[in-house]
Order: structure tokens, then sequence, then C-alpha cells
């Protein structure tokens, strides 16, 4: 089944892309919060993680309720395997982000639409030139200097960073097959219902009451991550993917600033020749997806 086109309007997109990345960034930002002792005792990585289901599937069905969408012949195998790696790859984002700074975790979240070209070679039967092989080197490159692979430094939280964004690039293989089947409401309701059925059943063992002040930050979390999913989805529905696409790149920018303004961790020098690395592999992946598509 596909959906209706929207008119072509790259300004509004850009906005929206903008306007989701300062929610992504956010929803960073409170990850953070939960996972440290700042509001008290932290929040294990996967009652984060429902939290972020559970609020943002209450904000959709709000917009469901005034929309009345019709859901319609959803592919339940393709919606259960990308809410899967999904909140596999969110659940351990947010475990990073409690060690490391924001900008990294943020950085190496990066490597996902890379993860996503590797893998869409054996699942969807995807041809990968040398171009796009290059540009996955760039920014594995910039993912090794963020790992500060020396035994005075090396980050193992970093690691929790790259297998988020493995599991969100396998992920996007899914994203890929549901694209252009269902309408983006229906996609993203399937997509917070199954994920708060699973993340619940998986929290249970470790699940702690939480303080009035986490619960206040868990709702904010979850609508800013239905709202950041909401502007994504309209921004890439009014312009192509390769032109709205890098503009996602100042979530890295947003989370520095974030964690500046509220923890004082300021990016060393490190921190931003690995990012700057990463969004130099990512943006010439995005290049060669324009390239390929003769824009």
């Amino acid at each position: 089944m596909s959906t209706p086109d929207r008119p072509q309007n790259p300004a509004a997109a850009v906005m929206l892309m903008v306007t989701a990345t300062l929610f992504i960034a956010g929803t960073m930002l409170a990850a953070k919060a939960l996972g440290t002792d700042v509001l008290g005792a932290p929040l294990h990585p996967l009652q984060i993680s429902q939290g972020r289901f559970v609020f943002a599937l209450i904000g959709l069905m709000g917009v469901a309720a005034a929309l009345r969408p019709k859901i319609s012949a959803p592919n339940w195998v393709l919606h259960i395997g990308r809410t899967s790696f999904g909140a596999m790859g969110v659940t351990l984002m947010f475990a990073s982000v409690a060690f490391i700074p924001l900008s990294d975790a943020t950085a190496i979240s990066f490597l996902n639409p890379v993860f996503g070209m590797m893998l869409a070679i054996p699942f969807l039967g995807e041809k990968v030139g040398r171009w796009r092989w290059l540009a996955a080197a760039i920014a594995f490159g910039g993912a090794v200097v963020l790992l500060r692979p020396s035994p005075e430094s090396f980050q193992v939280a970093a690691l929790l960073a790259l297998g988020a964004a493995l599991a969100l690039g396998f992920e996007l293989i899914f994203i890929k097959k549901l694209a252009n089947r269902e309408p983006p409401l229906q996609i993203l309701l399937i997509n917070n219902a199954i994920g708060c059925v699973l993340i619940t059943v998986a929290v249970l063992p470790v699940w702690a009451m939480p303080t009035l002040p986490q619960w206040g930050v868990l709702a904010v979390l979850g609508l800013m991550m239905a709202s950041a999913q909401t502007c994504f989805v309209n921004a890439m529905a009014r312009a192509d993917a390769s032109f709205v696409t890098p503009f996602s790149y100042l979530t890295l920018i947003f989370a520095a600033l974030y964690d500046w303004a509220i923890f004082t961790v300021v990016p060393d020098w490190v921190s931003v020749l690995g990012a700057g690395i990463i969004v130099s592999g990512a943006a010439l992946l995005a290049w060669r997806e324009a390239v390929a598509r003769g824009h």
C-alpha cells in the first residue's frame, strides 16, 4: 500500500528536520539525567527506554484520536522486526550516555546509516560501489578515534553506542521495507505500541519506582521522541532524503551544547576530531546517495 505524495517544500522540510534534531538531542540529555544520580537513584536503561515508548505512545494516541486514521493491513513481521531492533538500539544508546559525553554517543550513532548500507547488501540485494565503501571506511575511522583505543583511555561504554548504531542499522532495513507500504502515522503508532509491550516485559525484573522528577523527565523524553519522529517523517515527505538528511547532523551540535549547559561537559579535541571524521563519512555517503538518484 503506498501513501499519497505530499507537495514538495524544501524550506519546510529543513525546519522540520532541524526541529527533529533539537528533540532528539533533548531525548539524549533526558536519558543522561535519568541514567545518572541527578534526579535520584539512576534508572536502568531498560526502564528509561520503557518510559520513552509509553509516553511516546500516549502522545501519538492523542494525535490519532484527533485525526482518526484508518489502520489497514499492517505487515506485522516487518513491524516486529523494526521495533525489536529499534528498542535494542535506543536502550543501548541510553545506557551509553550515562558514561560518555552526549557528543561522543551522538557521533557514534551516525554510523547507523553506514551499517544500514552494509546490511542492505545481504538483506536487500543492493550493490555498493567504491565511493560508498570509502564513506563507510571514513566513518568507521572516526568511530575508532572516539573509542580512544589505548590501554589508558579506551572507552568501554562507547561500545554500547557502537552496538546501538548496529541495531539501528538493522532497523533501517525494516524501515526501508515498510517505506511506501503504510501511512507514516500508522507506522509510528504500531512501532510504539509494540515497543511498549516488548520493553515493559523486559524491564519487569529491574523496574524501580521513579522519583517525581524522574516521572516528569520520562514523560518529557517520550513526548520529545514522538515529536522528533513526527517531524522526521514529515520532513522526509516534503523533500528528497538526500537533501534533508544532512541537516540531521545538527543533532551533534545540539547534544554538545546541552551537555555543556547542563553537565558542564566540554568535548575534548579527540571528541571533536572523531565526530568530524564520522560526519564527513556520513556526508559523503549522503552525497553519493544524491548522485545515485540523479539529483
